[in-house]
């Protein structure tokens, strides 16, 4: 049958309610940010992130900005790592543009928001379909903790902290705690290496394993974004409290952010820097030096990310809604079969 007398496919069609719910959505979306944005701006004393930063020599301020850039750069590679993953066709650009705005408001507003919403919206945007999503949400979410288990396993055996007697936690216990983490990032490393069989099923689902290169890749890069937040800190403390304190408090501090569920670990970070280094500074230099992260790690980036989403935005409405993108198939998939040419 020829290709003219072939049926044509019915074009399904959306039914009319479908435009004005999207566009109502699409709206209760930017409220909903604009609102947590605001809700945040009321909780940051301006005037007093101005005078900690105001406080220091510009030298200062542009090694910490340069290390705070250099570790959006790093964690925006995350999504990289889903793209080899995954073997979709976006550009590293699109990719890194998705994982920096992601990142900043994952930061700022909670992952709900940022690490999860962010990325559905954006990667949709771009014609991903959401099973390709997830998997880059997932293999970004398993990168970033990876190096955490690595560093905290490390600095928690070599290096530990002197804890408050009120922590729940003693600091002999730290050693014991560090080894469980340490072992837990050598064991996923040397799954993905070691393992013969490469897709794991748990019930309905299947997960492939990553390569072994991809899981040191994987641990590096998420070693160095974590080494780097630690060094804006260090630089803003002027170096007055070695660099292991410092990367062990921001580990501890991180955790207790995500356990507390406050937007930007607001208080919680100050709260665990001051219970546990005050007696080697002066409270008030703490503060300082954690508002003046406060605006270069959160605030600043949270501009830069707020302009580049509305861009973005603005090009999709200006170019229409996005088709969807052809899967492009990582390379250690590819079949080494080549087509026999026909007799």
């Amino acid at each position: 049958m020829s290709a003219d007398a072939a049926p044509q496919r019915a074009r399904v069609r959306p039914h009319p309610w479908w435009p004005a719910t999207k566009r109502l959505l699409t709206a209760a979306f930017f409220v909903l940010v604009a609102s947590l944005l605001f809700v945040l701006a009321r909780t940051i004393e301006w005037s007093a992130v101005l005078a900690a930063v105001g406080r220091y020599a510009p030298r200062t301020v542009l090694m910490a900005a340069a290390l705070a850039a250099c570790s959006f750069v790093v964690y925006a590679t995350f999504d990289l790592i889903g793209r080899r993953y995954t073997g979709h066709p976006l550009t590293p650009r699109q990719v890194m543009t998705v994982g920096f705005i992601s990142y900043v408001f994952n930061l700022n507003l909670g992952s709900l928001v940022g690490g999860f919403a962010f990325r559905y919206r954006l990667y949709a945007r771009f014609g991903l379909d959401n099973r390709v999503i997830t998997q880059v949400l997932g293999i970004s979410l398993l990168t970033n903790w990876l190096g955490y288990l690595l560093l905290a396993g490390l600095v928690f055996c070599f290096s530990p902290l002197a804890l408050p007697e009120k922590w729940k936690i003693d600091s002999p216990s730290l050693p014991l705690l560090g080894s469980a983490l340490l072992g837990m990032a050598l064991a996923y490393v040397l799954t993905c290496v070691c393992s013969r069989r490469r897709v794991i099923r748990l019930r309905s689902c299947e997960q492939r394993l990553p390569s072994g290169r991809m899981a040191l890749w994987q641990l590096a890069v998420s070693s160095t974004n974590w080494l780097l937040m630690a060094g804006v800190v260090y630089t803003l403390l002027q170096q007055r409290i070695d660099y292991p304190t410092v990367l062990g408090v921001l580990l501890i501090g991180a955790v207790a952010g995500v356990i507390a569920h406050v937007p930007a670990g607001l208080g919680v970070l100050e709260a665990v820097f001051v219970s546990l280094l005050s007696p080697r500074l002066p409270s008030v230099e703490l503060l300082a030096a954690l508002l003046a992260y406060r605006g270069l790690y959160y605030l600043g980036p949270l501009i830069v990310a707020t302009l580049m989403l509305i861009g973005v935005e603005l090009r999709f409405k200006k170019s229409g809604a996005a088709a969807p993108a052809r899967r492009r198939v990582p390379r250690h998939r590819r079949t080494q079969h080549k087509v026999q040419p026909k007799a």
